[in-house]
């Protein structure tokens, strides 16, 4: 027993020692070879960081929030100045002048009730009888021969041309369907019915002028498209809707309708 475990004890030494040799020669090899890669890395980078970018590109994005950042203060500023001056300014005497200029155009520009007198003038289809007979008629006729169906329609035009006509005859003031018209109202076709200002009315089209009478008349009588719808009212075949009375009291309501000009925007 003693003789066999003084024989394995010998037999192990020699590994140990070998291992033990290689540790110590090893270790300072490995501590050589990482200070010589960090002289290395010291020299190419001469003293900066290898890997800024995420520094950078930080460094960067601050400093275009506050380029951003001093634009719109400098937007703020300017903005309040502006304000202030003309805060300041209200009660001087321009604005004073301005006040007056528009309280005097209000009453040209429709914002003010009119009444007085004037003429009444109202527009119609032909009666569908009529339009049905010459769509019959029209199947027998050659086509240089046949009726011109959207004749038997009160159009558009139709009734801007007696609005312009009552214009040109000194009226101070013109209602279609009861709504006062402005320079901004607008009039169109839109199916069997008009738009006015964007609200569809169907016919008969009632027509209102403040005006003298007699220059209203004249101004009708005269106005070229205005005569060629008469000319369609007077005959049998079509009879176009005309009615026109001279009135002694005609009342013009206000303008209440939207007064700021709208304007189309690009896209984008």
């Amino acid at each position: 027993m003693t003789g066999a475990h003084a024989g394995g004890t010998t037999g192990r030494r020699p590994e140990a020692a070998r291992r033990s040799l290689a540790w110590r020669l090893g270790t300072p090899a490995v501590v050589l070879l990482c200070g010589a890669l960090l002289v290395v890395s010291a020299t190419n980078s001469e003293g900066s960081d290898l890997r800024p970018g995420r520094y950078t590109d930080l460094a960067g994005l601050v400093e275009g929030e506050a380029a951003d950042y001093r634009t719109v203060e400098e937007r703020y500023q300017s903005l309040s100045d502006q304000v202030d001056r003309l805060t300041a300014q209200v009660g001087d005497k321009g604005v004073r002048e301005a006040r007056r200029e528009i309280a005097h155009l209000r009453d040209p520009a429709g914002m003010t009730p009119r009444t007085g007198p004037g003429l009444q003038i109202t527009l119609s289809d032909a009666p569908e009888e009529l339009l049905d007979e010459a769509v019959e008629r029209n199947k027998r006729l050659e086509p240089e021969q046949r009726l011109n169906l959207s004749r038997f329609v009160v159009h558009q035009q139709d009734i801007q041309a007696v609005v312009n006509a009552l214009w040109s005859g000194g009226a101070t003031a013109v209602t279609i369907a009861g709504q006062r018209v402005v320079s901004t109202t607008g009039i169109r076709c839109k199916g069997p019915v008009v738009q006015l200002q964007g609200e569809p009315f169907p016919q008969p089209y009632v027509i209102e002028a403040v005006g003298d009478p007699a220059e209203l008349l004249a101004s009708v009588d005269e106005d070229p498209i205005v005569t060629g719808y008469r000319t369609d009212a007077d005959n049998p075949l079509i009879e176009m809707g005309w009615e026109l009375e001279i009135e002694d009291r005609i009342e013009a309501p206000a303008y209440d309708g939207v007064v700021d000009l709208q304007y189309a925007r690009p896209l984008g």
